[in-house]
């Protein structure tokens, strides 16, 4: 019996999410509606697997992106990967890839109350990537480094705040989302990786070196995630 996988992928901004609308175009997909955000289907057959796979324009920050997960799992989504663009800690090239090993939410601070920076009280707060699908796309991209990714509500464009992250969370990279959808996807016991391509490096001139690659809206990254959803 020919078995279905159903793929989430998470991505949560507009110019990150034209890609997508392109390749549905191209793959017979169609587009729907997940709870207001923009929902993309587009089925394949690889390796005697049907393939379904659900695209969400989640929006930037970790609540859009916690939301739209819990919204996918719920509709029976098997794996979730988070995609996007990041700012690199650990001296990353600019246009690399990268593969998350543990998401860490940088901007949760109990401090005040004796916990460590980003610790939750009786609850995990380091999330670590399936392992099988970290594997998966290590092959799909060989050049991919892989680390720590950390996560807030926050643009991180200051070398102070870079380097916080750096040695507080021995981070590889920082985005808006990708710890998030991890939680829930712990939570729920459902397999999840990020990855996800530098654009700045963190620090002064991000601004400018993230609007200058995520307004070219370029297609590398999605037909990556798409050759490792392949390969599940």
């Amino acid at each position: 019996m020919n078995k279905t996988v159903k793929v989430g992928v998470v991505i949560a901004d507009e110019q990150e999410y034209v890609p997508v609308r392109e390749l549905a175009k191209r793959a017979g997909g169609f587009a729907a509606e997940l709870y207001g955000d923009e929902l993309t289907i587009i089925q394949t057959e690889k390796n005697g697997k049907t393939i379904e796979i659900y695209f969400v324009l989640c929006g930037i920050g970790k609540v859009n992106a916690a939301g739209a997960t819990a919204f996918l799992i719920a509709h029976g989504v098997t794996h979730v990967i988070s995609s996007g663009l990041s700012g690199g800690i650990s001296g990353i090239a600019r246009n690399g890839v990268t593969i998350g090993s543990k998401y860490i939410e940088h901007d949760f601070d109990l401090t005040p109350l004796g916990l460590e920076p980003a610790q939750k009280p009786q609850k995990n707060y380091i999330y670590h990537a399936d392992e099988g699908l970290a594997d998966i796309f290590k092959e799909t991209c060989p050049g991919a480094l892989t680390g720590v990714m950390v996560s807030g509500d926050c643009f991180v464009c200051e070398a102070e705040r870079k380097k916080m992250l750096e040695e507080t969370f021995s981070a590889m990279s920082c985005d808006m989302e990708s710890a998030a959808v991890a939680s829930v996807c712990f939570k729920a016991g459902v397999p999840f990786v990020a990855v996800r391509r530098i654009s700045d490096y963190a620090s002064e001139g991000a601004v400018e070196s993230y609007r200058e690659m995520n307004d070219k809206a370029e297609p590398n990254l999605i037909e990556i995630v798409m050759e490792g959803i392949g390969r599940i």
